[in-house]
């Protein structure tokens, strides 16, 4: 596994199921910032509809639906509807998601803990999503709320030592001291 952070502004994304997961999805890509997003949902409901807005599509999308889909979020489904979505998804060249089906999956959704621009992922390589919730519930205890405005003050001292000219390494350091002159991790 090689762990990332991807810019989902950039990225087009398809988020197809059925049932409640899929909302949950939707959900969390909008969180993430994605602004070019297509919800496959054959026979959503009311909620979903709302949610999804103008992006929501009625039926399961074959190869051409997905041109131009970077990653496919996959959920709800039966086995053989995830199999054949995630063909399609990848015959378009797009990653794959589907939730709970590791073997379908070029990429994982890890359990996040947001704060500001702070995002903490845990991932179990789809081997356990139960430890995953637990320690992502046990890392938002540890790293409360307060922890976006504590990015926020790093990154503008960080910036002042970057523009003062000093060395990725010694920008490194001073943050390191910064932490420890904080305490935020003790």
């Amino acid at each position: 596994m090689l762990p990332l952070a991807l810019d989902m502004s950039r990225l087009s994304v398809a988020v197809v199921g059925r049932g409640e997961v899929v909302s949950k999805r939707l959900a969390l890509v909008d969180q993430s910032g994605a602004v070019d997003v297509a919800v496959y949902a054959p026979g959503a409901g009311p909620e979903l509809r709302a949610a999804a807005g103008d992006r929501w599509r009625d039926g399961l999308p074959d190869a051409a639906a997905l041109i131009g889909a970077r990653l496919v979020i996959v959920a709800g489904l039966v086995r053989a509807e995830a199999e054949a979505v995630a063909s399609a998804a990848r015959a378009a060249g797009a990653l794959v998601n589907v939730e709970d089906v590791v073997e379908l999956c070029d990429v994982h959704l890890p359990a996040l803990v947001r704060r500001g621009d702070l995002t903490i992922a845990v991932s179990t390589g789809g081997k356990s999503p139960a430890l995953a919730r637990r320690l992502r519930r046990h890392l938002e205890r540890a790293f409360g709320p307060e922890w976006g405005q504590r990015l926020e003050e790093l990154a503008a001292v960080r910036r002042q030592w970057r523009e003062q000219g000093l060395t990725p390494g010694d920008v490194s350091r001073r943050s390191d001291a910064y932490l420890d002159e904080k305490e935020w991790l003790a």
